[in-house]
């Protein structure tokens, strides 16, 4: 009887009876059949979830790497920028009045509404308003005279060297007068470096 008869032979009710060679064949299949599914079960779906969190870091820590090299590439860019902003920040600290320099700047700006030929009405600097690393001086402006002449203060206000800013600006005709002039109220603002104070 060759194998293949025997094959056909075999009674799968009774695997007992089977030939050693057979029994011992089968034995193996399930085996492997066993072996193979308690490693996929217990090893490979177990480490799946592991291994898609890892690829998952993996693309975080490629994307953080190709950032911080890309920052890294730019670094004497940036180095040199930081270098222009510190002498720009200098020069802007310079337009800046000092607490002494304070007076004569208030001097300034009310030179510059009679330089342009207006009535100066009110004059009045409030309280200084503390704010993160600079002081704002607010002072209160009323001034009467010609549209021209009110053109020509606020060109005059951004001449000045030190950093003067216009605010709540209102301009009504002169109810007094009667005649072109116009009134100015602003409330001009200047500031103050508060680093010399610590």
């Amino acid at each position: 009887m060759n194998i293949v008869e025997q094959l056909q032979s075999l009674d799968t009710n009774d695997i007992g009876r089977w030939p050693l060679l057979f029994r011992s064949v089968l034995i193996v299949i399930i085996f492997i059949a066993v072996s193979v599914g308690g490693s996929y079960q217990f090893v490979y779906r177990s480490k799946a979830k592991l291994l898609t969190q890892e690829e998952a870091k993996e693309v975080e820590l490629k994307h953080t790497f190709e950032a911080k090299q890309e920052r890294a590439a730019n670094l004497a860019a940036y180095v040199e920028q930081l270098a222009k902003m510190k002498v720009s920040f200098g020069a802007m600290l310079r337009q800046l009045p000092s607490r002494t320099e304070v007076p004569s700047l208030l001097v300034d700006i009310s030179q510059t509404g009679l330089a342009a030929g207006l009535e100066e009405r009110l004059f009045q600097p409030s309280g200084e308003i503390k704010k993160d690393f600079y002081a704002e001086l607010p002072i209160k402006i009323r001034l009467q005279g010609s549209y021209h002449d009110i053109a020509q203060f606020v060109s005059g206000i951004a001449a000045l060297p030190r950093i003067v800013t216009l605010h709540d600006v209102s301009i009504q005709p002169d109810r007094q007068s009667g005649g072109d002039n116009l009134v100015l109220d602003v409330t001009a603002k200047t500031y103050r470096y508060l680093e010399e104070e610590t």
